[in-house]
C-alpha cells in the first residue's frame, strides 16, 4: 500500500489532454492565420490593401476561435475553474515579465515562460496562453496596433508548439532542459521571421534588393524577404533566442517542477466520480474488512 501510494505521488501531471474537437478548432485557427500572413505575398503591390485594414477582422475571428478552443478542451477533458485560474496567473506573469527586456537588443524574458508552461500543460492549454499573455502585454505596454492579432497567433503557435515536443511523460532530468532550450531558440527565430512577413510586403521604400514586387513570382520575392530578415531583424532575434536559452537551462529544472507540482494538485485530469455514502462513524476513505459471503462475522 506504500508503494502504491509513492508511486502515485510521484507520477508525472499529464498535459491538458486535446481530443477531436480541440484539435479541429486549432487546426482552423491555423488555417486561418497561415491565410492572414501569407496573402500579401500574393496581392497585387497596387491593390491597397495592408493589413491595418484587415487586423481589426482577424481580431474578429481570433477572439472567437481562441473562446472555441478553450470550451472545447473544457469539454473533453474536463479543465475546470483551478485550469481557468492558473492560466490568468501564468498569463500575467507572462504580460509582466515582457516589459523588462522589450525594446532592448531584443530581450524578452516572457519566451521562455511560454515554452516551460506549453511543455507542461499541453499545446491546447499552450496556445490559449500564448495568444491571451501577448492581448495582455499589449494593453500594458501601450503596443496595440495592426500587429497585434498577429503577434497573439505567433505566440499561441510558439507556446503551443512546445506542448508537441515528444517525451512528455517519460524525458526528465538535464535532457528535457536542453531539449526545450533548443525548441525556444529555433522558435524564438521562428517567431521573428513570421512577424517580419506580417509588415514586410507592405513597407516601401527599401532598396530594390529586399523589397516587395508585386509583379515577381513568390520564389523571387521570398528571396528578397530572406535578405531583408538578415539585414534588418536577425540580431534582434538573437537576443531573444540566445536569452530563452539562457533562461531555459538556468532556471528551467526549478520552473518546471513548480509547473507540474502546481499542475499535480490541481489534477486537471481528475474524474468525478461518484460511489456510495459512507456509513455513520466510519472515517471517510478507511477501508472495512469484508467476509465471504455465507460466514458469519469475527468477533469485534
Amino acid at each position: 500500500m506504500k508503494g502504491t501510494t509513492t508511486e502515485v505521488r510521484e507520477r508525472a501531471p499529464r498535459p491538458v489532454r486535446l481530443g477531436p474537437k480541440s484539435v479541429a478548432v486549432l487546426l482552423l485557427t491555423g488555417a486561418v492565420g497561415v491565410v492572414a500572413f501569407g496573402w500579401p505575398l500574393l496581392a497585387d503591390a497596387g491593390s491597397g490593401l495592408a493589413h491595418a485594414k484587415d487586423a481589426p477582422w482577424l481580431f474578429a475571428a481570433l477572439l472567437p476561435l481562441l473562446v472555441a478552443v478553450v470550451v472545447a478542451t473544457i469539454s473533453e477533458s474536463g479543465m475546470d475553474a483551478k485550469a481557468v485560474a492558473m492560466l490568468g496567473v501564468l498569463a500575467a506573469v507572462g504580460a509582466a515579465l515582457r516589459p523588462l527586456g522589450a525594446g532592448t537588443a531584443g530581450l524578452e524574458p516572457m519566451f521562455f515562460l511560454m515554452v516551460l508552461s506549453g511543455r507542461v500543460l499541453g499545446p491546447g492549454f499552450g496556445f490559449v496562453l500564448g495568444s491571451v499573455t501577448m492581448f495582455a502585454s499589449a494593453l500594458l505596454t501601450g503596443g496595440v496596433g495592426p500587429w497585434m492579432p498577429f503577434q497573439m497567433l505567433s505566440m499561441g503557435w510558439f507556446t503551443m508548439g512546445a506542448g508537441l515536443l515528444p517525451g512528455a511523460d517519460r524525458l526528465r532530468g538535464r535532457a528535457e532542459p536542453a531539449m526545450l532550450a533548443v525548441y525556444g531558440c529555433a522558435a524564438a527565430f521562428a517567431y521573428g521571421v513570421v512577424m517580419n512577413l506580417q509588415g514586410w510586403p507592405l513597407i516601401t521604400g527599401l532598396g530594390s534588393g529586399i523589397s516587395f514586387d508585386g509583379d515577381d513570382p513568390l520564389h523571387e520575392n521570398l528571396v528578397r524577404f530572406l535578405a531583408y530578415y538578415v539585414t534588418t531583424s536577425l540580431g534582434w532575434d538573437l537576443g531573444r533566442a540566445a536569452l530563452t536559452v539562457v533562461l531555459t537551462l538556468t532556471l528551467g529544472p526549478t520552473l518546471l517542477r513548480a509547473l507540474r507540482r502546481a499542475t499535480r494538485r490541481a489534477a486537471f485530469d481528475a474524474r468525478a466520480a461518484f460511489g456510495e455514502p459512507e456509513e455513520p462513524g466510519r472515517q471517510p476513505g478507511k477501508q472495512v474488512d469484508t467476509q465471504p459471503e455465507g460466514t458469519a462475522p469475527g468477533p469485534p
